[in-house]
């Protein structure tokens, strides 16, 4: 008799944990002691299921990296017990979260999916029910005894994305989230299809956490116009350690002299800048264009096909490690948990 897998639900806050009293219209979190009575479709998955919430459920937009090691360290402690892990989480920051959590979780062997919703639980066009009801599904799924899915995933509307891959690309449409440079994991329709071939190996070495992470990084979008005191006013913030340069289409920027020193100083104080696309697919070639071709020689670091969340929590996570400055790049530019070709 095969035995029932065990799941465990962490709850972090976000529109999927709202049910709406209609006595009042207004919304209130939802019981989830109480979730498989709300949704006793979880019945025929074949699993238990328990779940903890955080003490004060948040807003995703108030996300930051305390909570990120706090479902880091709820995972680390629950990890023998239980099968899989389901993570609810508002949508807006998702991309963010998961990606980070993906490097945060080291020989991973055990699912970790993220969802959320667009509408509350309890409304009456919800999509909250079908896209935790498979997130559960995805992560209770083995084959002969091991995992079908061994690697942190986001699954939103009917399609189970690598996480570190993700974007969140709608505020409104169901479909909120795509993985522009990397295909879906899973699909949802009449069957659910796992497609293997895309999915990370199943890892045999021992699971550990990482939790240092260094906030000393930011994000800087290149764009036409930009004042020479702007940029080099960021560039030259006390104890800025990373920058993810944000630059047009396969890794171009300006080629003014400004620019250029600016980028340079920085780079010989030590500061590590990864030049990602801005656009929505793609990647970076740096030397391809002349307006890149200055950037190759500094040299920065080349993000290629990375998304802007994967490389500024790729970044926090590097630099927490307390890497020599000398191996950096190398290891930045090495893909460690599928985040980048």
């Amino acid at each position: 008799m095969k035995s029932q897998r065990k799941i465990m639900m962490i709850y972090t806050g976000g529109t999927i944990g709202m049910v709406k009293d209609f006595s009042t219209g207004t919304l209130k979190t939802f019981d989830f002691e109480k979730l498989v009575e709300h949704i006793p479709e979880l019945h025929h998955l074949g699993c238990s299921i328990d779940s903890i919430s955080f003490k004060k459920p948040i807003d995703s937009s108030n996300m930051n990296t305390e909570h990120w090691k706090s479902i880091a360290l709820s995972i680390e402690t629950h990890y023998e017990a239980y099968d899989g892990f389901v993570i609810l989480h508002g949508s807006d920051t998702m991309s963010y979260t998961a990606s980070a959590l993906s490097f945060m979780l080291e020989n991973l062997g055990k699912p970790v999916i993220f969802t959320g919703s667009q509408l509350p639980i309890g409304d009456l066009r919800t999509d909250a029910k079908e896209n935790l009801i498979t997130s559960v599904q995805l992560a209770a799924m083995h084959h002969k005894g091991i995992p079908v899915i061994s690697e942190v995933g986001l699954y939103f509307e009917y399609k189970l994305y690598r996480a570190n891959r993700t974007t969140k690309i709608n505020a409104e449409h169901f479909e909120a989230f795509t993985s522009m440079n990397y295909p879906a994991l899973a699909e949802s329709g009449v069957h659910l299809k796992v497609y293997e071939e895309y999915l990370l190996p199943f890892s045999k070495d021992a699971f550990s956490v990482h939790t240092a992470l260094d906030r000393r990084v930011v994000i800087l979008k290149i764009f036409p116009g930009m004042h020479p005191s702007v940029v080099k006013g960021i560039l030259e913030l006390p104890d800025l350690k990373g920058i993810v340069l944000e630059t047009f289409g396969a890794g171009n920027a300006p080629t003014e002299s400004w620019l250029l020193e600016a980028l340079q100083e920085a780079i010989n104080r030590g500061i590590h800048i990864v030049n990602v696309t801005q656009c929505s697919g793609g990647s970076v070639l740096m030397g391809r264009y002349e307006t890149s071709d200055a950037l190759l020689k500094m040299p920065l670091i080349n993000g290629r096909d990375i998304t802007t969340e994967a490389a500024i929590t790729k970044l926090m996570y590097l630099l927490g490690q307390g890497l020599e400055d000398s191996k950096f790049k190398s290891s930045f530019e090495t893909p460690i948990r599928g985040e980048m070709a």
